[in-house]
């Protein structure tokens, strides 16, 4: 008998459904599965105000932990074989409640020497936030085994509207009638169901050396190398403003307050002018950069750590 864990935090339960089918297929006679939903202490707000939707940045961003509720015992004390994670992408890092549990002592005790394959679900920038999680899963002495990405296929501005709309009101439905539902499309979502042989085999012959490639074969995941560039260098900045936020409201929340709603308007500012500007820079520096950027492609498909 195979033990499947399978860890996740959704609050709209598009990631949910996800996972779900990406694990449809192991559920057989040969395999038991164990379901964990992550819950906060505290649990975050959905639909989101937007005080508390920019409010959570810079400890998102710093990965600064909060309380999530402990892990039953039942699940605890088992040893798995496999462990499928999902999560979000929350500015440019898995999301506040992923990164907690992930602090835990129980992640330790359910993550160590044990493979585990990540999903993803998100708007469109998830690769750096992927390699902050190999950097976690190594530190937990974990195997990243697999990686699956399903994110938001419309274009950014497109899609910075609609998960906005999703996100302040709950709906996953179409803006005024005219914008395209937000995040990933349920076709994606329905089809995801064709990793599920691939992971089932693997875990079955207890071998995961092809399974990332396999994966790959059924398109798990889908670069665009303008993404990496703008994820890299947002990474960068972003950096600063969390950094700035934490230290300089710290003891008063009104700055701290100010401070953040100065990085809301540096946001919208960077989405609607900076990145068009990067984009045509990017162009422009194609065709030089692209033996660099097909070997950025291939590493951030991969399951490596640098």
């Amino acid at each position: 008998m195979k033990e499947v864990l399978v860890i996740h935090y959704s609050q709209s339960g598009q990631l949910t459904e996800i996972v779900n089918n990406i694990v449809s297929d192991l559920k057989t006679p040969e395999t038991n599965l164990t379901f964990l939903n992550i819950e906060m202490e505290k649990p975050f707000p959905f639909p989101w105000n937007k005080k508390e939707f920019y409010g959570v940045f810079p400890e998102t961003f710093l990965q600064i932990p909060e309380k999530t509720k402990p892990v039953p015992e039942s699940i605890l004390n088992k040893t798995y074989d496999l462990i499928v994670f999902g999560y979000s992408i929350w500015y440019l890092t898995p999301s506040l409640p992923t990164t907690s549990f992930l602090n835990t002592p129980d992640a330790k005790k359910l993550f160590a020497n044990t493979p585990v394959i990540t999903v993803i679900g998100c708007r469109n920038m998830w690769i750096m936030a992927q390699e902050k999680m190999k950097k976690k899963l190594l530190e937990l002495q974990a195997q990243l085994v697999g990686n699956i990405v399903l994110a938001d296929r419309h274009i950014n501005h497109i899609s910075v509207i609609t998960i906005a709309q999703w996100m302040f009101s709950g709906k996953k439905e179409r803006f005024l009638g005219v914008f395209p539902k937000p995040g990933v499309s349920q076709k994606d979502i329905d089809h995801s169901v064709k990793f599920s042989p691939i992971i089932k085999n693997h875990l079955i012959d207890n071998n995961y050396a092809t399974l990332q490639d396999k994966l790959l074969e059924k398109e798990a995941v889908n670069i665009k190398p303008f993404l990496i560039t703008v994820d890299k260098r947002a990474n960068v900045i972003f950096s600063k403003w969390a950094s700035f936020i934490i230290s300089k409201g710290k003891k008063n929340e009104t700055k701290r307050q100010l401070y953040v709603k100065m990085f809301n308007y540096y946001l919208l500012f960077a989405i609607w002018v900076i990145a068009p500007i990067v984009f045509i820079l990017f162009l422009l520096t194609y065709l030089p950069l692209y033996g660099k950027l097909k070997k950025e492609k291939e590493y951030y498909s991969s399951v490596a750590l640098k």
